[in-house]
């Protein structure tokens, strides 16, 4: 069964929505562990979406005919085109842009192999279709090791208080930090309750591999010699 038949048995349909089903179990119990937005189930819907879309281009091949006396024939390419769309507008809505932050530019992703596994199960290129979802699994579990070990870059906005010999520390804080590769951007001076009580805001980049993105040690290190007000990731690893 690697082609698209046009007498399909009720055994073909079965066998084909079974595979479905594992290859987006496969994929979606990963993402699942990860606590993304697209888990188990909704992984398994969108295949078996795609999957049952092309059975029913398979069964509707036989009906296929243009006559003479007919106006037009029926394209079922439409129906995957059709899917592919459909999903194309549920992964846009799972990506999230705050600010500097994107967040689930991979799960739309995983969404829309996950399609393209469907569609290739249920027209029938199974091995096409398995070996895409082993594929996919291979890109979402064993190769996030390899990216969290790839430097990019980090942002962060902080905020410190100005202690009275404010010169000689902001001036000690970058002497120490650039050197590591952290970079000081002045943003703004703000005054606090009272008159007396200055803050002093700044943009922070660097390059970083691991999942915090170096945030946890620049935090403590800043902590070590200034009262720190404020501290947020602009940007992360994902």
């Amino acid at each position: 069964m690697d082609s698209m038949s046009v007498d399909l048995s009720w055994l073909d349909i079965a066998v084909r929505l079974l595979l479905v089903i594992t290859a987006g179990a496969l994929i979606g119990i990963n993402r699942e562990m990860g606590g993304h937005a697209a888990g188990f189930r909704t992984t398994i819907l969108v295949g078996l979406a795609a999957c049952l879309t092309m059975i029913q281009a398979n069964l509707l091949l036989s009906t296929l005919g243009k006559t003479p006396e007919s106006f037009a024939s029926m394209d079922v390419l439409r129906f995957p085109l059709g899917v592919l769309t459909g999903v194309g507008f549920i992964g846009g809505g799972a990506i999230l842009k705050r600010g500097d932050l994107v967040t689930g530019v991979t799960t739309a992703a995983t969404l829309w192999i996950m399609t393209a596994v469907g569609l290739c199960i249920g027209g029938g290129q199974v091995i096409v279709g398995l070996a895409g979802a082993v594929l996919a699994f291979v890109v979402l579990s064993p190769l996030k090791m390899l990216d969290r070990l790839i430097s990019r870059k980090q942002k962060a906005r902080l905020m410190i208080e100005l202690p009275p010999d404010a010169d000689v520390a902001i001036t000690s804080m970058q002497s120490a930090l650039e050197p590591r590769g952290f970079t000081f951007s002045f943003v703004g001076k703000a005054m606090g309750p009272s008159e007396t009580t200055a803050y002093i805001s700044y943009d922070v980049r660097w390059s970083w591999a691991g999942l915090d993105g170096g945030g946890a040690q620049l935090l403590a290190t800043l902590q070590e010699h200034h009262k720190v007000v404020s501290f947020e990731m602009l940007t992360t690893g994902t």
